[in-house]
């Protein structure tokens, strides 16, 4: 039986421009990345497809999240056109999120975005990354309540900064690596913030919504609870900005 599914939901949005990819190696090592492309068209759909095939391919081969992501971004930056801001604006992009999952060792995580990985431990979801996004670097404080936007995102995909220049604005670098040993009945969840962004603001508890049941119906259920959320949360004329939705859920030990 497969140990792993993914889901999605178009939500309001004409096309569903998300992508998820797993792949493994032939000594066992599993890779499983989202990848939430940035914008809606045709042409960003396709990328992100292909791109998220190309990073589950790498990291998989590899045995490494951060060196797969890394390698990958600094190759898609490299292109001459991302290099000239004008051009690089109307250029596919994505958050990324990427874990790799080996036999006999911690599970290792890399993302550049606000998609999201957590672990399904016990009764309690673990967030295992920390959104680049404009909440991030300007918190909500007493002087400004809301703080940054969560929506404006501060690393991607398609973007050309360094780790250092990134560090330099947003006081984060432009990719972040953890690893995560683990334990026997450990479920591993990566979400686009279309999947879990409703749940967070409706105060779901993420566990209860992800561990029990079937993978495949977890799953699309957890993205048609998103959609029909972020609906409820809106009026009925502005459901056309509902978010895409894609969530990975994998079962990483016995």
């Amino acid at each position: 039986m497969r140990s792993y599914a993914t889901a999605q939901n178009t939500g309001g949005r004409g096309l569903q421009c998300d992508a998820a990819a797993v792949r493994t190696a032939p000594d066992g090592t599993r890779a499983y990345v989202v990848l939430d492309g940035i914008g809606t068209s045709e042409a960003i759909r396709d990328w992100t497809r292909r791109t998220a095939a190309r990073l589950a391919i790498r990291a998989a081969r590899r045995g490494d999240a951060e060196s797969a992501l890394r390698s990958l971004y600094e190759e898609i930056a490299a292109d001459p056109d991302r290099q000239d801001p004008y051009t690089r604006r109307y250029m596919p992009s994505a958050a990324a999120v990427v874990a790799v999952a080996a036999p006999g060792r911690s599970l290792g995580l890399a993302w550049a975005g606000d998609s999201r990985a957590y672990l399904l431990r016990r009764g309690i979801a673990y967030r295992l990354t920390d959104d680049h996004n404009e909440r991030r670097v300007l918190p909500p404080a007493a002087t400004n309540p809301e703080g940054g936007s969560r929506n404006v995102i501060t690393s991607y995909l398609g973007a050309v900064y360094t780790d250092q220049e990134a560090l330099d604005i947003y006081g984060h670098p432009a990719i972040e690596a953890a690893a995560r040993p683990l334990v026997d009945g450990d479920r591993l969840v990566l979400a686009s913030d279309g999947a879990y962004e409703p749940h967070d603001e409706a105060g779901h508890d993420l566990y209860v919504e992800l561990d029990d049941g079937d993978l495949r119906g977890i799953a699309q259920g957890f993205v048609d609870l998103a959609v029909e959320t972020s609906r409820k949360s809106r009026p009925e004329g502005e459901w056309k900005y509902v978010d895409n939705a894609t969530v990975l859920i994998a079962e990483l030990t016995d």
